[in-house]
């Protein structure tokens, strides 16, 4: 019997200087939730204000299915549900841009490219979002202003979805 080839090294990354975090008020594409390149173009880039992250996952709610002939507790994927996601941003004492655009109420999509601008990468994301509140963090701490934004997630997210091929770049947020 022939030896399994060796697997490849993994290129190993970090996710900070990286992933990209777009808000785009309306996608053309509701069905399929997949913005073309002028929408990403146009959207507005958060990456840089983006203090921490929470959320922006799925996960499968089990169902348990135990018989009386085992005394093991099987179970079966179940529905699958996204947890509420928050991203937190730094302030910026010039503009309101990003609490404008994150208003509370206002419904858009927040797109992740995990593994940046990478034209034909499946590592777009797309979830379709309502920004639930926008809550500044008061704090005497010596450290950055900052405040929260919580979102819903309103219906299946796309995910791992092909960067679109690449044209202008997008809206920045002031750094």
């Amino acid at each position: 019997m022939a030896p399994l080839p060796s697997p490849k090294p993994v290129e190993k990354f970090s996710r900070r200087g990286i992933s990209i975090f777009l808000w785009l008020d309306k996608l053309n594409d509701q069905q399929g939730l997949i913005p073309t390149r002028a929408e990403l173009d146009a959207g507005l880039n958060l990456t840089a204000a983006i203090a921490s992250i929470s959320g922006f996952t799925l996960e499968n709610q089990s169902i348990e299915t135990p018989d009386m002939s085992d005394d093991f507790d099987s179970s079966i994927p179940g529905s699958d549900k996204a947890e509420d996601s928050s991203l937190t941003f730094y302030e910026d004492k010039a503009t309101n841009l990003i609490e404008e655009a994150l208003a509370k109420g206002k419904q858009g999509h927040v797109v992740i490219l995990r593994k940046g601008d990478i034209p034909g990468n499946k590592s777009m994301d797309v979830f379709p979002v309502r920004v639930g509140s926008l809550s500044p963090a008061y704090t005497t701490d010596n450290e950055a202003a900052r405040f929260e934004v919580k979102f819903t997630i309103t219906r299946r997210p796309a995910q791992s979805q092909p960067v679109p091929a690449v044209g202008a770049t997008a809206k920045k947020v002031p750094a």
